[in-house]
């Protein structure tokens, strides 16, 4: 990988994302969680990223691996490698951290990270989204975020 780009906010092993989140939350940092597959980002993920970070101090992004992506959306996709999304997220000054999980879902990243803020886009019902028990039940907010009207990867894909 291309050390001029930001490296360092890709986390690639769970035991970091904890020695991450401890330390963010001794400096008493509130910490945003959201999670997703950001095959090809767009307006409408960029938007909603900007959403969630100004809930807290630090927005981490779990994302789906290549093989969760595969299991969740077909053979097709994802269109771009973990790799080349996970440097993209982490190029925006929003994203404090990406970290990649192999399950379908964020479930044990979210109890490792423990958000103050758990955040999904507005097309998931609260009590639905991954995590939502675990979190309530210390306390933590899990909220949802609108949607960008006419942007989803899936559509982009649909154009060509």
């Amino acid at each position: 990988m291309d050390k001029n780009i930001t490296p360092y906010k890709i986390i690639y092993h769970l035991s970091d994302v904890a020695v991450c989140i401890e330390e963010w939350k001794q400096c008493g940092f509130k910490i945003v969680f959201t999670n997703g597959c950001f095959d090809i980002l767009h307006r409408g993920h960029v938007e909603y990223l900007f959403h969630a970070a100004a809930l807290g101090d630090k927005l981490i992004v779990g994302l789906n691996s290549d093989s969760s992506v595969r299991r969740l959306k077909g053979d097709t996709r994802p269109i771009q490698d973990q790799t080349a999304r996970a440097i993209i997220l982490a190029s925006l000054r929003v994203v404090d951290a990406v970290c990649i999980f192999e399950e379908d879902t964020p479930q044990s990243l979210i109890e490792i990270v423990s958000p103050d803020f758990l955040i999904k886009g507005g097309d998931y019902t609260i009590e639905d989204i991954v995590g939502y028990k675990h979190v309530t039940a210390y306390g933590g907010v899990v909220k949802t975020i609108p949607l960008v009207d006419g942007y989803s990867t899936s559509a982009i894909i649909k154009k060509f």
